[in-house]
């Protein structure tokens, strides 16, 4: 952002000339992080006298500099050892993934899906590309806003989630083949036709409808794309707030709508607990993907053991009421018990992760 804020000033000290700010980060409200990033090393730069006063009004100036929001969708999975392999036959030379001491991975190559949204709030004081002839859509911040909603809530990250988490337990390593699972395909169709499209966010642009069926029969089943449960696993503790939680806070709101009746949200978060255990549906250890709070987690769940129910004393409870973590109390939502009541399931002995999805998804 450093960086940003200085390109921004040389444009300010060469006659304060309009420009866009455009974030293709794929998070919520990117403009607005951006924004108030620049804002603030300028404020600091000022303070310190590293430049001139009038660059804090320039920056806040929308005729000339603004910050449009933008929502980008592009599966684009770990660097594919596949890819690597043709690359290194056609002799271009240093193309091995590095990996970070966060583990993400880095490449000079991108793998990717064909299927691409991007949504871009249309807001550039100097003019811009007709990027729209491209298929880029050009619309407001609230659009912007409801598109990025309808996908991260609804649309695609809910069942990439669920995906990720049985994934790993059933011993899976791509997307596309848990899409040849009886029980996962039909985990997911439940999660997001059943349960999510009653309360999703219509953007009016994309079809919601339109979306998740390109999303569960072309993009999660493609083959060509080299994705696994354990990448999407990463850092779960900070999705399921906005990938179930906005769903369940939806159903809450409406007199129509009991968010005690959900189930298979519920079995994606009792699924989820049950994956931090660390251990397979063959009761085998395995490697849970990295995330912020998962010591945290694994020192709540301590004692729990996959293949003896009797190990559990209640040591759920207190996860399942946290508000921060699942974006509610699952104990206001009527949730609590349910997701309780799987999850012991879950843990009943080898097999059982395998039977309570065939039992719910029967």
């Amino acid at each position: 952002m450093s960086v940003v804020t200085s390109l921004v000033y040389d444009r300010y000290l060469a006659g304060q000339f309009p420009f866009a700010i455009v974030s293709m980060d794929n998070c919520s409200h990117n403009g607005e992080k951006v924004e108030v990033s620049v804002k603030r090393i300028a404020k600091e730069w000022i303070e310190r006298g590293f430049v001139e006063a009038g660059f804090l009004n320039y920056l806040s100036d929308e005729s000339k500099i603004s910050f449009p929001w933008s929502m980008i969708d592009k599966i684009t999975p770990r660097p594919s050892e596949e890819v690597k392999a043709k690359l290194d036959e056609i002799s271009l030379e240093d193309m091995a993934p590095l990996v970070t001491s966060r583990n993400t991975f880095i490449a000079h190559y991108v793998n990717a899906e064909v299927p691409q949204y991007l949504v871009v709030e249309d807001k550039f004081p100097n003019g811009r590309p007709a990027l729209e002839k491209a298929g880029v859509y050009f619309t407001t911040r609230d659009t912007v806003n409801n598109t990025e909603t309808m996908k991260v809530t609804t649309c695609l990250n809910p069942l990439h989630t669920a995906l990720a988490v049985y994934g790993c337990v059933l011993g899976y390593e791509s997307i596309s083949a848990e899409m040849k699972d009886t029980e996962l395909k039909a985990l997911v169709e439940k999660i997001g036709y059943t349960e999510g499209m009653p309360v999703v966010v219509d953007p009016k642009i994309i079809s919601p409808m339109s979306f998740i069926k390109e999303v569960i029969e072309e993009r999660l089943p493609n083959p060509f794309i080299p994705d696994t449960p354990q990448r999407i696993a990463t850092d779960t503790s900070q999705k399921v707030a906005i990938r179930f939680g906005e769903t369940i806070k939806s159903y809450m709101k409406r007199d129509d709508l009991d968010s005690s009746k959900l189930t298979f949200i519920p079995l994606a978060l009792a699924g989820w607990l049950r994956y931090l255990l660390g251990v397979n549906d063959n009761l085998e250890a395995f490697n849970v993907s990295s995330d912020p709070m998962m010591e945290e987690l694994q020192k709540k769940l301590a004692g729990i053991e996959a293949g003896n129910p009797a190990s559990y004393t209640g040591q759920l409870k207190e996860v399942l009421a946290n508000e921060i973590l699942f974006g509610v109390d699952l104990n206001k939502a009527g949730l609590a018990d349910k997701v309780e009541s799987m999850f012991l399931e879950l843990i009943a002995g080898k097999g059982a992760v395998r039977a309570t999805l065939k039992k719910y998804l029967a």
